[in-house]
């Protein structure tokens, strides 16, 4: 993994410096909050419901164990003892004091983490692929694509105060694990008909209150025209799209009122004269970032141990079967800790946790963790015959839980319990979902099935792309509930569809084990899917089974 130099070290050290007289400024009262705000944001600190909330970035999803222990150190400290996984692989800490923030970013600079750039307009924190540089179907780790973009969309004048914020996601696999289709920009790493490693562009996706799945804008960019290829894109963007109207002022909807063809032309227009500028500093810069992503060396040697495990201990092998998922190396496995055990909030972990998790990651894997969209924790290479040990580990501190890709590992927004934003509750319904299905003991029945959950209408929850998408809103200050069904996050992205009228707080649980029931009925086998069924059938089946004919729902 990426690990700093003079340069970044001297770069933060002085942000952090120049944002703690900001805070000292704000405190004795020299700046009001309207002037403090933008100066907060820049540093990711937002101001929520009840107290600041602090988003730290975690570039590309990418920790290291003495990183992870960092983090519990913060959630200890100067918060309440947990932190908060997001679906942009970020963590937030949603009770750090004012006073105490510029020592919070201290503290993380101290292990190479900062929190620049995951507010405000301006290029987030860039997202990859959970399982880069493991996954057994990428053509080769996304990550030194991502930590490029990274830095040069670090502090980049030009795009410091856009019309809106700006996210790239990047992924080099068979699999789509990056929501590509629903970022402004998504770089996809291929190979040309030659044999040929480039470049796949997509431009124009996004969720909230307009959901729009992203668009081809190149086939194939080469390595040496990717950076510059970008910041044509961002530049024609930040020249050409709104700021009469902050919820059209996103890249989606400049491609959606110019077209595709437009913003193919203005990007080769602006792209020939971006690209002299260059002079090929990126490609310098860009190997010498690669040679920090180097694999470990992985440790050979037989599986035994782990069959052993998988034969005689079935609660082993549930969670083998759930939370594991095939290595590039044979005798490797890639691990998924779900920190959604039954009840509990989607993306929270203890510090206590946190240090399990780094300790883990220390004795059985490299070193390294990642955090995931989907607000879990992956171990990235594990030997499979450190994997009953693991697991022993994981069952004594509550992360062991058999759940991946099931019905109660949902995605949920913090939701009215903390963002301002919000005009619903997520995390409740998110926690009675799942103990219902656990109740019930249908969960592995289902099979794979996803569930996301926003408390308002900027999506933070991903619900447009849920195969069971359910959206908070206040109707006349009462919470009611949207379900839209078919959505899809991966390479064949699509937007769910609303059911019909919403539900009351009350009913969503039922609603949602409506579906269920009739998803369960009509597969015609026990391994079609919920999606493929849906995809089957369509919508009837289900709408018929939530609004009977004699019942009335709320509009």
């Amino acid at each position: 993994m990426y690990k700093y130099n003079d340069f970044d070290t001297a770069f933060l050290e002085e942000r952090n410096r120049q944002f703690r007289a900001q805070v000292e400024r704000r405190i004795d009262g020299s700046l009001t909050e309207d002037e403090f705000k933008p100066l907060r944001l820049m540093n990711g600190l937002y101001l929520q419901l009840h107290a600041y909330m602090l988003r730290v970035a975690i570039p590309y999803g990418t920790l290291s164990a003495n990183q992870m222990r960092q983090l519990a150190l913060l959630a200890e400290k100067w918060d309440k003892g947990y932190g908060h996984f997001t679906t942009r692989q970020n963590i937030q800490y949603n009770w750090p004091k004012l006073k105490d923030v510029p020592d919070m970013l201290d503290a993380l600079a101290e292990v190479n983490l900062h929190a620049i750039q995951t507010s405000g307009n301006t290029i987030r924190n860039v997202t990859a692929d959970h399982f880069a540089g493991a996954a057994a179907d990428e053509i080769e780790d996304p990550r030194p694509i991502a930590e490029l973009i990274r830095q040069w969309s670090t502090d980049h004048p030009e795009f410091q105060f856009m019309g809106r914020k700006f996210k790239i996601a990047v992924s080099a696999g068979e699999k789509d694990r990056a929501v590509l289709k629903a970022h402004d920009l998504a770089v996809r790493i291929v190979r040309n008909d030659a044999g040929e490693t480039g470049y796949q562009i997509l431009v124009g996706g996004g969720l909230g209150r307009t959901p729009m799945i992203g668009k081809v804008l190149n086939d194939f960019v080469s390595q040496d025209d990717l950076l510059p290829y970008i910041e044509s894109v961002v530049s024609v963007w930040n020249q050409h799209g709104r700021r009469d109207n902050k919820y059209k002022a996103r890249i989606k909807i400049t491609v959606h009122e110019l077209g595709l063809d437009k913003i193919r032309e203005l990007t080769e227009e602006r792209f020939a004269l971006v690209r002299p500028t260059f002079g090929g500093a990126d490609l310098a810069l860009f190997e010498e970032i690669k040679a920090h992503f180097a694999n470990p060396a992985f440790r050979s040697g037989g599986t035994d141990a782990y069959e052993a495990a998988y034969q005689t201990d079935p609660v082993f092998r549930a969670w083998a079967d759930t939370n594991l998922t095939a290595h590039k190396a044979a005798n490797h496995s890639i691990v998924t800790i779900s920190i959604k055990a039954h009840g509990q909030t989607p993306g929270d972990a203890t510090a206590e946790q946190m240090r399990v998790m780094a300790d883990l990651a220390e004795e059985y894997g490299y070193g390294e963790l990642r955090i995931s969209h989907e607000q879990n924790v992956i171990l990235p290479h594990v030997h499979q015959n450190d994997l009953p040990a693991i697991h022993a580990r994981l069952k004594e501190n509550g992360l062991a839980t058999a759940n991946i890709g099931l019905i109660s590992d949902i995605i949920a927004c913090p939701g009215m319990d903390y963002c301002a934003l919000a005009t619903a509750r997520s995390i409740p319904v998110a926690q009675e979902i799942a103990t219902r299905f656990d109740d019930l003991k249908l969960e592995h029945d289902v099979g794979h099935l996803q569930i996301k959950i926003s408390g308002c209408i900027n999506a933070c929850g991903h619900h447009h792309v849920g195969h069971i998408g359910i959206l908070g809103l206040d109707r006349a200050g009462v919470e009611n509930y949207q379900i839209t069904l078919g959505g899809d996050a991966t390479e064949t992205a699509a937007i769910g569809t609303r059911t019909g009228p919403g539900f009351a707080y009350d009913e969503i649980v039922p609603a949602v084990e409506r579906i269920v029931l009739t998803y369960l009925d009509i597969r015609e086998t026990e391994e079609e899917t919920f999606l493929e069924t849906y995809r089957r059938v369509g919508m009837d089946p289900f709408k018929a089974a939530l609004y009977p004919a004699s019942e009335k729902k709320v509009a």
